[in-house]
């Protein structure tokens, strides 16, 4: 096995985590483990192939990104999916992506087991709205792809922490993005994490109680992406995502039923399941109140 340890990877940075897991997602050909530091980090491996290899092999061209049923514009089908997703639509696209590839990028980001007053389908916490035109995740996802410029060299500066970063929102999921609130910094990003971590998605699936507030208005429907539960207080901000580092390397299937077994409450479970260590999200609270688009998500250990 060829080992590749990543310190621009850490565990506690949730894109460092979706990231190293989306490289698995990438290329089955990879596992991923984590380092025995008090702040582990992705340690990569393969058997017939150098792990950058493998993602410089894997990396998908911007025709497979067109072509996921996530797409705004969806070569498959004539009807455009909007921000606010009808149900019809998006039961539509999962009918026409059931044997695509990429299914999961619905399945990740949406979900129509939780269908709202105007039929619209609940968004996952993983699929925030983002600012101005960049409002779809996949059209940020597409722009990020595009500032990438991959090459083995830009692979492995970004996995050994060494990255120049691009003026980007990202994704919307790293606060480390976000500048101090005593100035007007700009925003920056690894484009080449932020692709890495939107495979990561893929293990994190959307689900829900099956309630359609069309029919039944004062339902308390809930839904919840996998790794996330609510915590205390109200708002977005009591919503916690938890993800947990391991020691033996996992392909994206083993990561799969890890996240099945894993509960972060039962801490004295964790070493009969090689976890090390856990974390859980801190919300992001917007400079310019419900005004204020801009999602992030920090960290505290576990």
């Amino acid at each position: 096995m060829s080992d590749f340890e990543c310190p621009g990877l850490p565990a506690d940075w949730i894109n460092g985590w979706l990231a190293a897991v989306g490289v698995t997602v990438l290329d089955e050909r990879v596992r991923l483990r984590w380092s025995a530091h008090d702040t582990p980090v992705a340690v990569l491996s393969a058997a017939d192939v150098d792990p950058i290899d493998a993602i410089v092999q894997s990396w998908p061209d911007a025709a497979v990104l067109l072509d996921m049923p996530i797409a705004k514009d969806w070569r498959r089908t004539n009807q455009p999916m909007e921000r606010k997703v009808h149900v019809d639509v998006f039961r539509q696209r999962a009918r026409m992506a059931r044997q695509h590839p990429h299914s999961w990028t619905l399945s990740s980001t949406m979900t129509d087991l939780q269908v709202e007053k105007q039929g619209d389908v609940e968004h996952a916490p993983f699929d925030p709205s983002g600012p101005g035109t960049t409002k779809w995740l996949h059209d940020r996802l597409m722009r990020l792809h595009k500032l990438a410029d991959l090459s083995a060299e830009r692979v492995q500066d970004s996995l050994t922490g060494r990255a120049v970063r691009a003026q980007h929102n990202g994704l919307g999921f790293d606060h480390s993005r976000l500048g101090s609130l005593a100035d007007q910094t700009k925003i920056w990003v690894d484009p080449v994490v932020e692709v890495l971590a939107f495979f990561g998605l893929a293990v994190l699936p959307m689900r829900a109680s099956g309630v359609d507030k069309r029919l039944a208005p004062r339902a308390d429907g809930r839904s919840q992406q996998r790794g996330w539960r609510r915590g205390q207080g109200r708002g977005e901000e009591a919503r916690r995502f938890a993800w947990p580092a391991w020691t033996q390397p996992l392909d994206c299937h083993g990561i799969d039923a890890l996240l099945d077994a894993w509960t972060p409450g039962r801490k004295s479970a964790w070493p009969l399941l090689g976890v090390r260590a856990g974390w859980q999200t801190v919300g992001f609270k917007p400079r310019g109140g419900q005004s204020d688009p801009t999602k992030a998500f920090g960290k505290e250990r576990l």
